[in-house]
């Protein structure tokens, strides 16, 4: 099933936020083909570990290798060589672009403009282009001009302030979340764009910042009010105002949600704790919000004599709601997502080899209508050059060995 066969994208992209847009739109069976410049590629190409014919290595050894990072987000992706700051390859690009439906690209603001490859340049010679752009801030605004990768993004966002524990320093979140969120943003405000050029004709241009993505989300909980009300921001793991959070047990940990008088009263009678319902000063929310030092510590008396184990089958008898904190090795051979396909053996373009201990992000929706296209795995640089100028520039061989030895592709 291909919900976007007929669906053409120009992706202009590097490292992480733009590359993850390509796949995410190539996953749903688009024809996406990255432009890369000659003899050099994407810069992620250049970051290991690396995978090739001896296996896995932290150093690139053979022309055959290729960057594990550029794997994981390439899937389905076609990859082209073309020198966009040369004129002919330039020219290049605007006809591909008259034959595509969507141009992405997260350059830095304003450098596609400079080349002559713009969305106004775009528009010109196809009005139903639909142009996205993703960048740290966005193409407006005071900082749009600053670099960023997604450290600054986290760091200028805010959403470092209220990650960590309370009384240590803020905390970056260990993925990518700006870099990753913000192409799923942009996606989905693609596909409405395609669906309005149905009705209209016209394309138009999607503006797509990290900063704007994680304050988004930030926002989607009431944090004006934690302010205003002097509620520790950060929280680590555990609630402001409850005994929700993470427990340690004897042979690991366990996290719980609590929330809630009906959820409150369960708790405290699965663990024999009748007492804390007794003591008039946590019979309210408020009163449990004011002592939650106190009622945490009770808690954790209770369940740290417990195996995890133990504490699950006592807590979901109870209906709440806990999970034991597993290692990432863990959900790695976790065969629930496997048989999802959420989590995938990783390939080589062409190769019926799975990459030793590699692992690849699947989609995690699954459609009633029949799986997602499978795709292959990344190319290398320039793969699908004949291919693709052949079929939609109609270059033939000397054409094309002509456009090489110009350094044009």
């Amino acid at each position: 099933m291909q919900p976007l066969g007929d669906i053409r994208v120009l992706s202009v992209t590097v490292y992480l936020a733009g590359p993850f847009l390509g796949m995410t739109l190539a996953r749903f069976g688009a024809e996406v083909i990255k432009v890369e410049m000659p003899g050099t590629g994407d810069p992620i190409r250049g970051i290991g570990p690396y995978t090739g014919p001896q296996g896995i290595s932290p150093d690139r050894r053979t022309g055959e290798d290729l960057s594990i990072p550029f794997l994981k987000r390439s899937e389905g992706v076609k990859s082209v060589t073309l020198n966009l700051k040369d004129p002919e390859g330039r020219r290049m690009f605007l006809e591909l672009a008259t034959r595509s439906d969507v141009v992405i690209e997260n350059l830095a603001p304003g450098t596609m403009t400079r080349l002559g490859l713009g969305y106004a340049d775009i528009e010109r010679v196809n009005p139903a282009i639909v142009y996205c752009s993703i960048a740290g801030y966005g193409q407006t605004g005071p900082y749009k001009d600053l670099p960023a990768h997604d450290h600054q993004i986290q760091a200028m966002s805010g959403i470092m302030d209220m990650n960590g524990d309370p009384n240590g320093p803020p905390t970056r979140i260990g993925v990518f979340v700006g870099d990753l969120v913000t192409p799923l943003y942009a996606a989905y405000s693609i596909l409405g764009a395609l669906r309005l050029k149905e009705r209209t004709g016209r394309g138009q241009y999607l503006d797509a910042s990290m900063i704007d993505t994680l304050a988004t989300l930030m926002f989607m909980e009431p944090m004006e009010f934690v302010l205003h009300e002097g509620l520790p921001l950060r929280a680590g793991n555990e609630s402001r105002t409850d005994v929700t959070g993470l427990y340690r047990l004897t042979d690991g940990d366990i996290i719980i949600t609590v929330g809630g008088e009906p959820r409150w009263q369960r708790l405290c009678k699965a663990l024999g704790a009748n007492e804390l319902l007794e003591t008039p000063r946590f019979r309210t929310a408020g009163g449990r919000k004011a002592h939650v030092k106190e009622l945490r510590a009770a808690i954790q008396g209770r369940l740290g004599k417990l195996t995890c184990a133990e504490g699950i089958s006592l807590l979901s008898g109870a209906d709440i709601p806990v999970a034991r904190v597993r290692s990432l090795s863990e959900v790695i051979g976790d065969g629930h997502f496997r048989d999802r396909g959420t989590l995938r053996p990783m390939y080589r373009q062409g190769s019926d080899e799975p990459v030793e201990r590699g692992v690849l992000a699947g989609f995690p929706v699954t459609f009633s209508g029949g799986p997602l296209p499978r795709l292959e795995g990344g190319a290398k640089l320039g793969h699908h050059n004949a291919d693709v100028y052949g079929r939609l520039l109609e270059l033939d061989a000397a054409a094309l060995l002509e456009l090489h030895k110009r350094g044009v592709i």
